[in-house]
């Protein structure tokens, strides 16, 4: 039975307990997607506030997979000293942290690329023009993520995570929603798995065996022809066979508003782990760690699903937002759950210019 502040390892990567910070958009990067002091000092806060593994916001490993403004990058190699700068600051602190890396795909930054977004289709579900990518470019993207794993290596990360979750470009393949093809990337899932399995192929040559790779993945997509759990199961078995060392599982996808990743309103631990039953599922077909992260605000929840082997890690994203030390406030003692009131206004701000905060305690702060 797993204890939330036990030491744990994945693929020689020890934490000191199993706590995680789940990948959030911070906008905090340059307009090229260098490290600015802003986004160091929020990765040292957070080690500091005793989350045992960070991981980073979504870098774009291309021009053409960048998803939105002030957005992390990992495309070329002259990042890397700002990329060193983020892990030293994570590291002096005592903590671990992975670069997640991603390509936005059919819902790409166009107005900084000025391309039109490169996607497995045209489902027409958008007016914008996409470029349906070809087998070649394809290989070409898995070859994009493998040079910018070698970077994050270079820059002292301590592993990397795919994302093929919420709607990004690996999971538009895998979600019938986003892929109409009939080639060898599209209709059953071992083919819609295809793109993922050779990126993680690419990346793990890339970066050798001992070094750790995850993979953020849907559970479902909770949408209407999206990825369902078998399916969602049918492709972590793909990655684990291909050299995989663990799961990050999330649900949704960000064009559904209803079930988007960070749904609004947990108030209740009855609402908290809202991707729990999906987790036990993969549970008993799937022998890797797996990182469970949706909703969870209570010490509570998180010791249980530790404690009936659900999960081995709990990961959270807007509770550290709100509160960068929590995990050090419960190890303390002071169990009282998280004061994240899931709003999403900390989102918003991004789009400000302003980056990701909690908007929340500000409006509380000035009112007091």
């Amino acid at each position: 039975m797993a204890h939330p502040f036990e030491a744990a390892e994945i693929n020689g990567m020890k934490t000191a307990n199993r706590f995680v910070r789940s990948a959030t958009y911070e906008g905090l990067a340059a307009e090229d997607g260098a490290v600015t002091p802003a986004l160091v000092n929020m990765m040292r806060e957070l080690a500091e506030g005793g989350v045992g593994l960070i991981i980073s916001s979504h870098a774009y490993v291309s021009r053409n997979g960048q998803a939105g403004p002030w957005q992390l990058g990992a495309y070329k190699d002259e990042l890397v000293p700002g990329l060193s700068d983020m892990a030293g600051a994570v590291h002096e602190a005592g903590g671990k942290i992975l670069l997640q890396l991603a390509h936005a795909g059919y819902h790409g930054f166009t107005q900084a690329t000025g391309e039109p977004a490169p996607a497995p289709s045209d489902p027409g579900i958008a007016k914008r023009p996409r470029h349906v990518l070809t087998a070649e470019e394809i290989s070409g993207i898995a070859n994009d993520f493998a040079l910018a794993a070698q970077r994050a290596r270079a820059a002292g990360f301590d592993g990397v995570q795919i994302h093929a979750a919420h709607g990004y470009l690996l999971s538009q393949f895998l979600s019938p929603h986003y892929n109409r093809r009939t080639d060898a990337y599209g209709g059953p899932v071992e083919n819609r798995a295809r793109a993922a399995v050779e990126v993680l192929q690419a990346v793990r040559h890339a970066v050798g065996a001992s070094y750790p790779v995850l993979v953020k993945l849907n559970c479902r997509d909770f949408h209407e022809n999206g990825l369902e759990l078998e399916d969602s199961i049918k492709t972590g078995q793909m990655l684990i066979e291909n050299g995989l060392d663990a799961i990050e599982l999330s649900g949704g996808l960000l064009i559904n508003e209803k079930c988007t990743p960070s749904r609004k309103g947990i108030s209740s631990e009855q609402q908290e782990a809202y991707h729990e039953t999906e987790a036990a599922s993969f549970r008993e077909k799937i022998d890797a760690p797996l990182i469970l992260v949706g909703g969870i605000r209570s010490y509570a929840v998180a010791e249980q699903l530790l404690a009936r082997g659900t999960a081995d890690y709990i990961a959270m994203a807007r509770p550290l937002i709100r509160e960068p030390g929590l995990i050090r406030r419960w190890q303390s003692g002071a169990l009282e759950k998280s004061a994240c009131i899931s709003d999403n206004q900390c989102f918003g701000s991004i789009q400000a210019g302003r980056g990701v905060y909690c908007v929340t305690a500000e409006q509380v702060g000035r009112s007091s």
